[in-house]
């Protein structure tokens, strides 16, 4: 066995077809049948089973594809790093929700790292509909969906039919965030009463558009509250609660650190009992690299301040 022969078996599952593969790999095609033969030999299994539409992995063959494609990622990774006199820039993409916690583990993960010559580093807070498609149809290399738990099924079903695999970061219920200042802070627990008095801070981008409707994500929990504003940026999400006393905003669990910087508190209220899952989402064929794997380790750190359990 040899990394030839497996890129080559990745190829033909790709393409499911001999001809396309050896035009892609600019080889003979009795090369790559020769390849199949010795693999499947070696192993001691069928990799691919024929058809009249063309040739297609079996089910121990889907096995062996993903390990081979996780050994080929992880030969490009290394090439990456050590060819071309290290000019080949390390690279680290994530995008997710609006979530402090987020955003703290990917501050430690920035400060942690080593200088190399050169990086690209993306970190994106976008849609959940924007999440999936950047992981399945763009560059990104991770990221974080948020949906609500009771339509689990449904999102891991969707996943699934886009080829990427999914693990459970966090679930939780929303808090409510506010100024120090404000009256609703002096509160050990918040009702949806004491809450029409006051402007809801909201982002601007809680739909999932390419989703049915029903399961369409919105932060608006109760229509008693009748003042929006609605943003799409952080920093200004973050200045208009701590500057005005009269705002609040729904928002997953904060670390404490990030509250003492903003002058904020989070309150909890019993009547929002919804609970939401963070759910990390990456390509079947991708393998962790080590900057990613530093980069989940930040998230069970912050997880650990939050009190998180899962």
């Amino acid at each position: 066995m040899n990394l030839l022969h497996l890129k080559y078996a990745v190829e033909i599952a790709e393409t499911n077809s001999m001809t396309k593969a050896a035009e892609r790999l600019y080889t003979a095609q009795p090369n790559l049948s020769r390849a199949v033969k010795e693999l499947e030999s070696t192993l001691g299994i069928p990799i691919f089973r024929r058809t009249s539409k063309g040739i297609f992995p079996t089910p121990q063959g889907e096995e062996f594809l993903s390990y081979a494609r996780m050994i080929l990622s992880q030969v490009d990774e290394i090439e990456h790093m050590y060819q071309h006199g290290g000019g080949e820039p390390r690279k680290f993409s994530v995008c997710g929700p609006h979530a402090c916690y987020i955003a703290c583990a990917f501050t430690s993960f920035v400060q942690h790292l080593e200088s190399p010559a050169s990086q690209e580093i993306f970190y994106n807070e976008t849609s959940p509909s924007r999440v999936i498609s950047n992981v399945a149809d763009a560059d990104y290399r991770l990221g974080i969906l948020r949906y609500p738990s009771a339509h689990d099924a449904s999102f891991k079903g969707l996943l699934k039919e886009k080829g990427l695999s999914c693990e459970l970061l966090y679930e939780f219920s929303y808090v409510l965030l506010t100024s120090v200042k404000s009256p609703l802070a002096a509160k050990t627990t918040v009702a949806l009463d004491d809450l029409p008095p006051f402007t809801e801070i909201a982002h601007a981008d809680p739909f999932a558009p390419t989703l049915p409707l029903s399961m369409g994500q919105k932060n608006k929990l109760d229509d008693r509250v009748n003042k929006h504003i609605y943003v799409f940026e952080r920093g200004s999400q973050m200045d208009l609660l701590s500057l005005n006393p009269n705002t609040f905003m729904w928002a997953s669990p904060v670390p404490q650190r990030m509250l003492d910087q903003f002058g904020l508190v989070q309150r909890t209220c019993p009547e929002n009992d919804r609970k939401y899952r963070d759910m990390l989402i990456f390509k079947k064929s991708y393998a962790l690299t080590s900057l990613d794997k530093a980069f989940i380790d930040e998230l069970v750190t912050v997880k650990r301040e939050l009190g998180s359990k899962e």
